[in-house]
């Protein structure tokens, strides 16, 4: 179990969340609402075509069966016999299977009917014409016909109605055998719009987005003076920044219909069906033009096309993108038909994909910054009771880093903890909190520590918010906890940053190193021992160091070179380094020589400044083991009425100089 420090992210490092989705669009109070009349669900095409077959099967059901001799009464051959003989039957019908007897002509009243298998009776023809009985043979063709060609015929269409159609169904859920048609879903006019108003934090992004809502309105414009719309737009950005949302906003905006779909909708397990929705897809988008075709997850079939195929031969995701090429270079700029794309991984696309003519025009969705943050915050709390103590632009700056979708999730987190605590409106303190639960993870209510695992983790948080509030260049200490949360994580230390960073420079990234060693310095002073809850601390530090000396070119031995491999990553590095490397052993050596230098050197500061405030830690421990959760505002004052006490007890003239290396890291003003 680690313990573990929350600090801001590397500048390079953008921590993943989900797509900003699911907002609650109102309603445009300009434009009526068009009521469309819903159709029975009987009275679509193949409904209909259901019911036309069951009624003519049951018209010919009725018509072949419905005879009187359903109500017949069967008697045994030689009674029927007799009956003709006594003259009680007047009419007979034969048939191979069947003799019908009946006491009147038929057409008349109260005629009863007399119903006998027939054996073979010579005679039965000569009695019937010594009483004067009309007799006839049975047409029994149409019953055959029925039987042996209708039928069966009827069930075959019945059969292919309710299984087959299925098969060749086109749209969400399409059956198996529409291989070649795209599954695109299209968000026509009448539907639910999202327009600019509902997309925050990325007003840079918008403003490049508002040329191609200009030419969808008024492309005469545009063609007026020769001038061409760019044939596709590429949406890049971090996971949760709202390229998604972005691209609906843009097709609400023009008010043109919207083709929408994944890029690993386009592939299936069998050859030549990607290159065939291609082609379908920007079939049916030239005949409601002007529209937007927007792929999200470009990378799923746009990357890089291999020199040899993995299978040997034609990859099917190759052929994908080349008939996707072949389709956005022969297409019309006038033809009113926009392509964009969405994807987080660009450094993976193919170049062919990327050139002029194809997607002209790259628009960065990047990270919002404290104002995009505010702003995306109102949006979603649109729909939610919020109390009067609830300042939006607090929240904001206290959610460094985080996209629209992290955003999202707090807003509704925080509705959810009111809700919990059978609240009517939601204030800041729920917002706090759900914060925490974001960052730092679910509180671990039944997760019970012994006392001296809670001590030593009220030592190790301690430690790190007295070296964050001591050293200069570090953020303020927000909050220290040692409630456990999340996975292994059994406390953690918050600091936040006064304003939004882009930049940092060598100073600032030891003092985080020192920050991230101050758990582990305060648990070797105040018990002689370590433990393993400063894993992730050391892994950060490391990281840290290596970054320095390898990439940034901070250290003076081994001079302003960059030792790691060229990272061709856009939005988010991998973690770790190659096992290639382009540098000799010496060079390695010394490498790790420099790293274990800057590690060992902040570690030695550290050691120094909380030695010399080790009462200062051991007080500060103790209210934190009994409140468990300290805030920043509460830390300061308790640090203040300390040094307060402390320079009543000691007078001014037996008062000693602070430790060396602790008054040269001073305290921050």
């Amino acid at each position: 179990m680690a313990l573990r420090v929350t600090t801001l992210p590397m500048s390079d490092r953008i921590p993943d969340s989900q797509e900003n989705l699911g907002l609650n669009t109102p309603p445009d109070p300009k434009k009526p609402e068009k009521k469309r009349a819903r159709l029975p669900a009987w009275s679509t095409r193949n409904g209909l075509w259901s019911w036309i077959l069951f009624g003519v099967g049951l018209i010919l059901l009725v018509s072949v069966y419905s005879k009187p001799e359903l109500a017949a009464k069967e008697i045994p051959y030689s009674e029927f016999r007799a009956k003709i003989k006594a003259g009680e039957i007047q009419q007979v019908i034969l048939s191979p299977t069947l003799v019908k007897g009946f006491s009147s002509p038929q057409g008349q009243k109260a005629t009863a009917l007399f119903v006998s298998i027939p054996v073979e009776d010579s005679k039965l023809i000569e009695l019937m014409e010594a009483q004067g009985i009309r007799y006839e043979q049975e047409n029994v063709a149409l019953k055959n016909l029925f039987l042996h060609w209708v039928l069966p015929f009827l069930v075959l269409l019945v059969l292919w109605r309710f299984v087959f159609a299925r098969a060749f169904k086109v749209g969400p859920g399409a059956g198996f055998m529409s291989f070649g048609k795209n599954r695109a879903k299209l968000v026509s006019e009448d539907s639910k719009k999202v327009v600019f108003s509902d997309v925050a934090g990325c007003d840079e992004a918008k403003e490049e987005l508002a040329e191609i809502i200009d030419f969808l309105k008024t492309p005469q414009k545009f063609r007026s003076i020769g001038g061409k719309i760019p044939k596709g737009i590429l949406l890049v950005g971090p996971p949760g920044t709202g390229k998604t949302l972005l691209a609906k906003a843009v097709a609400g905006e023009a008010n043109v219909p919207f083709f929408s779909l994944s890029g690993s909708e386009f592939v299936e397990m069998f050859v030549g069906v990607g290159a065939a929705r291609v082609r379908d897809l920007f079939g049916q988008a030239i005949e409601k033009s002007p529209c937007i075709i927007f792929i999200d997850e470009l990378d799923a079939i746009g990357k890089v096309r291999s020199a040899v195929s993995p299978m040997g031969g034609h990859d099917e995701r190759e052929q994908t993108l080349n008939q996707l090429l072949v389709e956005m270079d022969g297409f019309d700029s006038r033809s009113g038909v926009i392509i964009m794309a969405a994807t987080n991984r660009p450094e993976t696309l193919d170049p062919a994909l990327m050139r002029a003519g194809r997607f002209d025009r790259q628009v960065v969705v990047d990270r919002p910054d404290i104002k995009g943050r505010e702003a995306i915050l109102q949006i979603h709390s649109r729909t939610v009771k919020l109390a009067e103590n609830v300042d939006l632009k607090v929240v904001a700056a206290r959610t460094p880093g985080f996209v629209g979708a992290d955003l999202a999730n707090v807003v509704n987190e925080a509705a959810l903890l009111a809700v919990r605590k059978n609240k009517t409106l939601v204030d800041l303190s729920d917002f706090e909190d759900a914060v925490d639960r974001v960052v730092a993870g679910l509180q671990k209510k039944t997760r019970v520590m012994s006392p001296i695992e809670k001590k030593i983790v009220a030592y190790h948080e301690m430690g790190h918010a007295l070296v964050a509030h001591f050293t200069p260049g570090t953020d303020p200490v927000h909050k220290v906890s040692v409630i456990p949360r999340g996975f292994g994580a059994l406390g953690f230390t918050m600091t936040l940053p006064k304003e939004d960073r882009y930049l940092m420079t060598r100073s600032e990234l030891l003092a985080r190193i020192d920050i991230l060693y101050g758990g582990r310095v305060a648990e070797e002073i105040v018990f002689q021992e370590i433990s393993t809850g400063a894993q992730d601390d050391i892994q950060k530090a490391t990281d840290i160091a290596k970054r320095m000396v390898m990439e940034y070119g901070m250290s003076a031995e081994c001079g302003q070179r960059s030792f790691s491999p060229e990272r061709s990553s856009f939005i988010q590095s991998p973690v770790g380094l190659s096992s290639v490397r382009e540098y000799s052993d010496a060079i390695a050596e010394k490498i790790d020589q420099e790293i274990s230098q800057i590690l060992k050197e902040s570690y030695q500061r550290v050691t120094l400044l909380l030695q010399s405030r080790r009462k200062l830690l051991e007080h500060l421990a103790a209210v934190l083991m009994d409140k468990e959760v300290m805030e920043g505002k509460e830390l300061e004052d308790l640090m203040n009425d300390f040094n307060q006490k402390q320079q009543e007890v000691v007078p001014s003239s037996t008062r000693t100089a602070p430790a060396q290396g602790a008054s040269a890291r001073g305290r921050r003003s």
